[in-house]
């Protein structure tokens, strides 16, 4: 095992006195092309070009000797320490840390960005950092060969942004470019480089202060406390199916998190919508009626968050939308569950207000590929004044969940 692991990071600035002490007692050291062309680097020394973090490991793990490895930015952030540092390895690690990539392109774009998303984007998962994009107003994004800003601005569609580019940070060929998303994908672009993803509707009154946790859009109210909110938080009025307990059921049964895209079909007045928004998902509320989509977007104005509405009936309007990770249904019947069962989201949701319709509606996912839960709920509402009933509801909540082949 190396007597000793040295992590520097470089941002094109001159090397610390401790990094040119580490390389100058190094006898291997791993990093890029770039980085064992640094005059610091011992002539003497082992050099191995950095591809696979992990095969460097196992190679430094059995080196007898000192072992230093450069990486661009702060190696701690997306970087190489987390995998240098896994136990499979057991190598004791010392850090020499840079300035990031991501904070550096924030400085040159003059920006705070404790109130930004970080994401990495990679060719296999893309469209996860595109429902980033989509579902908050500030995001960076460091890229990969295959998943860089002309990608991620093709992905992201209708949905309008504005790109900060930052290529080759800390270098002579550093460039900055600032274009709006629809221009992106007609330039080449360097890789890797930091995206600066920023726009979309505020919304809400603007909160004051900077906030006190990172991530947490500042100016965007967080909303009222809880989920599955009572029909006076969106304006007093429901619409069929939009009821606080078969609300609250279905987005238990969807679970939308950060990087998920959802689909809302028969969006109503947009009350899952915009709660599926609350807990960071990218939302495309689709209805047939135009006033329900102003509705839901005056909603999700209200609410402070980001989501698209498409006016349209589906199911011939989900043709052209981005692939879906979990489906609400809100209306439409077989058909329309019939086609999202053909997009292989993981979960679908829907209701039925009849048992006919429920067993129509189960068929459906069945034999779209969809293990089939069903429920009948029953609510009472009282009139705590007097203790007596207001309103009753009686719905079959049906439940799909992707089969998966082994």
């Amino acid at each position: 095992m190396a007597d000793r692991v040295t992590v520097i990071g470089w941002d094109g600035s001159p090397l610390t006195a401790a990094a040119r002490s580490a390389l100058g007692a190094a006898t291997l050291v791993a990093g890029a092309a770039h980085h064992l062309a640094l005059p610091e680097v011992p002539p003497h020394a082992e050099r191995i070009r950095l591809g696979s973090v992990t095969l460097a490991a196992r190679r430094i793990a059995q080196h007898r000797g000192t072992a230093v490895v450069l990486a661009d930015g702060d190696p701690g952030f997306f970087g190489v320490v987390r995998t240098l540092r896994a136990p499979e390895h057991g190598l004791e690690v010392e850090v020499v840390p840079a300035v990031s990539s991501v904070a550096a392109a924030f400085a040159r774009a003059g920006m705070p960005w404790d109130d930004a998303r970080v994401v990495v984007a990679h060719s296999r998962d893309l469209r996860r950092a595109v429902n980033v994009c989509r579902a908050h107003t500030k995001v960076a994004v460091l890229t990969s060969p295959g998943a860089g800003p002309a990608e991620l601005a093709l992905l992201l569609g209708d949905v309008h942004r504005t790109f900060v580019i930052c290529e080759d940070l800390g270098t002579d060929r550093e460039r900055v470019t600032v274009l709006t998303s629809d221009k992106v994908a007609d330039h080449v672009w360097r890789d890797p480089n930091v995206v600066i993803v920023v726009g979309g509707s505020p919304g809400g009154a603007a909160a004051q202060g900077t906030g006190w946790i990172a991530g947490r859009e500042v100016g965007h109210p967080t909303g009222p406390r809880g989920w599955g909110l009572p029909a006076g938080a969106y304006g007093g009025v429901l619409g069929e199916g939009e009821s606080v307990q078969l609300r609250t059921a279905q987005l238990a049964r969807l679970g939308p998190q950060v990087g998920d895209l959802v689909w809302d079909i028969g969006a109503g007045v947009g009350a899952a919508a915009v709660e599926a928004a609350r807990f960071g998902a990218a939302v495309i509320a689709v209805d047939a009626d135009a006033d329900a989509c102003g509705r839901t977007a005056a909603l999700a104005r209200r609410h402070g968050v980001q989501l698209q509405v498409v006016h349209g009936r589906a199911p011939q309007i989900l043709e052209d939308l981005p692939e879906p990770d979990v489906i609400r249904v809100g209306g439409g019947g077989a058909e329309v569950v019939t086609a999202c069962a053909a997009r292989r989201p993981e979960r679908i949701v829907t209701h039925a207000a009849t048992r006919d319709e429920a067993e129509s509606l189960g068929r459906a996912l069945a034999n779209g590929g969809y293990d089939v839960e069903c429920a009948l709920l029953q609510s009472v509402d009282l009139d705590t004044s007097a203790w007596v009933e207001r309103e009753r509801s009686v719905v079959f909540l049906l439940s799909g969940y992707r089969v998966s082949h082994p």
